[in-house]
């Protein structure tokens, strides 16, 4: 492929993915369940299974219309807050929050991640958040998480993506390289491509 043919294709991808970050997106509908085990350890969890039957509603969803209630500007003024109290670049955590969760704040990941930065709940105990699915609380520990990162991984930002993906031990234990996981991989790849969009569309 000529240089200029390749310049074009990344044009309009950029293009499209800017206009794509603009669009609202309708989320799904789903309960939050909470269980509390034996040695106090909260789970919670959007889909129960038959073997959950002492998982109990924590959060009940709305069944009516939502649409356009997860848009991209929703947050800006915690993303904005907690960007300049952490001195992560504001564009970067909003790509963050847009690859976790589409800007979701009751999102549950099939790990047990929550809410808008997809905390693992290790990391909410450690940072003292109360409410997981609290907007402003679970923006600005995940903002703290990710300081921690870039800290940790002298500042190189796809380490630190991938850390904050998989795990810091999980990159470390990989000669501080980005996992060869697909999942850790196309997380880096997704997360950077936002930030750009959202760094060059204002």
């Amino acid at each position: 492929m000529k240089s200029t043919d390749r310049s074009r294709y990344l044009f309009i991808g950029f293009i499209l993915t800017a206009f794509l970050l603009c669009v609202p997106i309708s989320p799904l509908h789903a309960d939050i369940y909470m269980y509390i085990d034996q040695n106090g350890v909260v789970h919670f969890t959007n889909v129960l299974t038959s073997s959950e039957a002492d998982y109990r509603v924590y959060i009940k969803e709305n069944s009516g219309n939502t649409y356009g209630l997860y848009t991209p500007g929703r947050y800006d003024h915690y993303i904005k807050e907690a960007a300049q109290l952490n001195g992560v670049a504001y564009p970067l955590l909003k790509a963050i929050i847009k690859a976790e969760s589409d800007f979701n704040p009751k999102a549950v990941s099939k790990k047990g991640a929550l809410g808008l930065m997809q905390l693992m709940p290790e990391n909410i105990k450690q940072l003292n958040i109360n409410d997981p699915f609290d907007p402003w609380e679970n923006i600005m520990g995940g903002a703290r998480y990710f300081r921690r990162m870039l800290d940790r991984f002298k500042g190189k930002l796809s380490l630190s993506l991938a850390a904050y993906n998989a795990g810091p031990t999980t990159v470390e234990r990989f000669n501080n390289q980005i996992p060869p996981y697909k999942e850790t991989e196309g997380y880096v790849e997704k997360v950077l491509r936002y930030y750009y969009a959202y760094k060059f569309s204002g």
